[in-house]
């Protein structure tokens, strides 16, 4: 009976945390969005928005209903995936280039 909960494959967990990418992004997108027109509003440049990664993996658990842990799993991905820009505790989304 233990078997059925031992650790997944590797691979099996890669692609758990790698179908949260696309909803993890919107989120990331929406937070920052916020950031920019608080910026915005009080007069500041609003390319130096950017979302703490605490702050994102909060909203990620409440939203997603899963636990802190898999949430900062799925942001070291994203980083490391090169989906997101990363710069000490904040990330923002990769600029669009057009």
């Amino acid at each position: 009976m233990n078997r059925q909960f031992q650790k997944q494959p590797d691979f099996k967990q890669q692609q758990g945390i790698q179908s949260f990418y696309e909803p993890a992004l919107r989120v990331l997108n929406e937070i920052h969005e916020q950031k920019k027109l608080s910026l915005r509003k009080k007069g500041y440049d609003e390319n130096n928005a950017a979302v703490t990664k605490i702050e994102l993996s909060q909203l990620m658990a409440r939203r997603f209903r899963i636990t802190i842990f898999l949430a900062d799993q799925i942001i070291s991905s994203l980083v490391k995936s090169n989906s997101v820009e990363s710069f000490g505790g904040y990330v923002k989304p990769k600029a669009v280039e057009v």
